[in-house]
């Protein structure tokens, strides 16, 4: 179906016309504190599949579903571990998604095919306000196409759902800028999926916290993803990607190079002054991970038909940095 999709701002009246449109078995994107999501019934069969014809998305790739309160988890799960009522109590609302074996109410088209089920319940205020006028929970991957890189603003949603979707929230820019960070629980440890704002740093002080191996090195053949962002080429622009090892001096040279070398190359750098082809991502993790997937949809906009980026710490939100990168550039990486 065309739609002619509408994107309003963020009020009461427009959080209860997307839940109306919700209601309904349509799709709505809806800001959050990550990225901007794109919302249905996550109880709705019909309703989820339509996220993956929206999107582009294979139907093997779970979703997040989205909560308003300890209540409504407690209909979508069989169990919660101690260790998870913890964490919600800590994390709960924010950037935190946690596993768990789902129950008979999760279709499963929601969970990609699996007997788990993801949940988080999030910060943002339109977020939570719409869940709550629902009254259901939402199903909620990134709004954007299959494979581009996250939204992080109501503009970049309407660039890629225009005509797919009949309703855009805008509730501004994201406050984080990645996805949330996905967690599961083997025995007594925390294993992360997928890196994001919740650090393995801040999760270490509740168990021994792991990290999965695909967090690096993408998954392995005929490996199933678990979570949401583990494919192995994923937030990618129509440029070419590459992480460059170095810093400093050391990556402006080797830029420098390519960039009067080659046609239409651009470098992102941290912390870096923007000029002749350099663009600045942010020298913090924290602005790096705000920044990353705008900088990577203005290469696009700028023409550029090969990006170098800097390598990003690999500590803290770093480490959700670089996975993202990795995933962008398809794991391609240039020693200096």
């Amino acid at each position: 179906m065309k739609y002619k999709t509408r994107l309003l701002p963020y009020d009461n009246k427009s959080a209860l016309e997307a839940a109306e449109y919700l209601k309904y078995g349509e799709l709505v994107a809806i800001p959050t504190e990550t990225v901007y999501g794109l919302a249905a019934n996550a109880l709705n069969e019909n309703a989820v599949r339509n996220i993956f014809t929206a999107k582009g998305r294979p139907q093997d790739n779970p979703l997040i579903v989205h909560i308003s309160s300890m209540k409504m988890l407690q209909s979508l799960v069989k169990e919660i571990p101690e260790t998870a009522k913890r964490l919600a109590e800590r994390f709960w609302g924010g950037p935190l998604t946690m596993i768990f074996p789902k129950s008979d109410a999760v279709p499963s088209v929601t969970s990609g095919g699996l007997d788990t089920v993801a949940v988080r319940m999030p910060s943002n205020k339109a977020a939570c306000e719409i869940i709550k006028k629902c009254g259901f929970p939402l199903a909620a991957p990134s709004a954007n196409l299959s494979g581009k890189p996250s939204p992080t603003t109501a503009k970049r949603v309407f660039e890629d759902m225009n005509g797919r979707i009949p309703l855009i929230i805008d509730g501004g820019e994201c406050d984080v800028g990645v996805e949330s960070t996905v967690i599961c629980f083997r025995e007594n440890r925390i294993h992360i999926l997928r890196p994001g704002a919740v650090t393995v740093e801040m999760l270490s002080e509740f168990a021994e916290t792991e990290v999965d191996s695909a967090v690096l090195n993408g998954l392995k053949k005929g490996e199933k993803a678990l979570s949401p962002g583990m494919k192995y080429k994923h937030y990618s622009p129509k440029a070419e990607v590459y992480i460059i090892n170095a810093h400093g001096e050391n990556f402006r040279k080797y830029c420098t190079h390519r960039i009067s070398t080659e046609r239409s190359v651009l470098a992102l750098g941290a912390g870096i002054r923007e000029e002749g082809g350099f663009l600045d991502y942010g020298k913090s993790p924290e602005i790096q991970a705000k920044r990353l997937f705008e900088m990577l949809r203005r290469a696009d906009e700028l023409g550029a038909k090969t990006v170098l980026v800097e390598i990003p710490e690999r500590t803290g939100v770093g480490l959700a940095v670089y996975n993202r990168l990795l995933r962008a550039a398809a794991f391609r990486i240039i020693e200096v």
